[in-house]
């Protein structure tokens, strides 16, 4: 594991979370693979029981299985959930389109403007980690944008379950270029408050983003 300089004082297990999160998502903390405590405490400057809180944290998110007696373990995928999940969230996706262009606020859609030029500056740095983290924001934004508590609410806790493998669906060069046009058309549809045509980009995005997924997680599926 490569080293990580250590946290900075803030609340240390949300800290943890964060530089866990991180490390999952860009698969240097594999799938099935422990957690040691003694070497991540050490690692992230932290005592054990910060850690732990932020295991059981990661746990709620499905990013960690915590074994009784033994400690934490990267949580597996499973393409079949992910793959009803992401399902979902297409039709969340597409209500939260067609909603956003009839509630969002002008300064709302300025937010999401201004999100949108930060994720391309990180694109065109090829930082993916600042680039997913500025994507996420956008979607959440657009959800909140629609107006509905309870589609917002209900957005956020699928998309906490789906985070590692939308993180995945840019690891190819190929697919991560294609996201950003893909971004680019939908600043446009909202911009005009074209429900309709936001509502289908947002859909034909996920469906995109689900195939880049699954067929990612096809050799780890075949070998397990």
């Amino acid at each position: 594991m490569a080293s990580i300089d250590p946290i900075e004082r803030r609340p240390l297990h949300e800290a943890a979370i964060d530089r866990l999160r991180e490390l999952i998502f860009q698969g240097e903390l594999t799938p099935g693979s422990r957690l040691n405590e003694r070497l991540l405490a050490q690692r992230l400057g932290i005592s054990r029981t910060p850690l732990r809180e932020a295991f059981k944290l990661l746990a709620a998110e499905g990013l960690v299985e915590l074994l009784p007696n033994r400690g934490a373990i990267v949580a597996q995928l499973d393409a079949v959930r992910i793959g009803e999940t992401l399902q979902v969230m297409g039709a969340l996706e597409a209500l939260i389109g067609e909603l956003a262009c009839r509630q969002a606020s002008d300064a709302s859609i300025d937010e999401v403007r201004a999100l949108h030029f930060e994720m391309r500056a990180a694109h065109a740095r090829r930082d993916l980690a600042a680039y997913f983290r500025h994507n996420q924001s956008i979607h959440l934004r657009l959800a909140e944008a629609a107006g509905n508590a309870i589609l917002a609410q209900t957005y956020r806790q699928l998309n906490a379950n789906v985070r590692r493998v939308r993180y995945m669906a840019n690891l190819s060069a190929e697919r991560w270029d294609a996201a950003v046009r893909e971004h680019d058309a939908i600043l446009d549809a909202l911009s005009m408050r074209d429900g309709e045509r936001l509502k289908s980009l947002l859909s034909e995005h996920l469906a995109h983003k689900t195939a880049s997924v699954l067929a990612a997680l096809e050799p780890a599926q075949a070998a397990a």
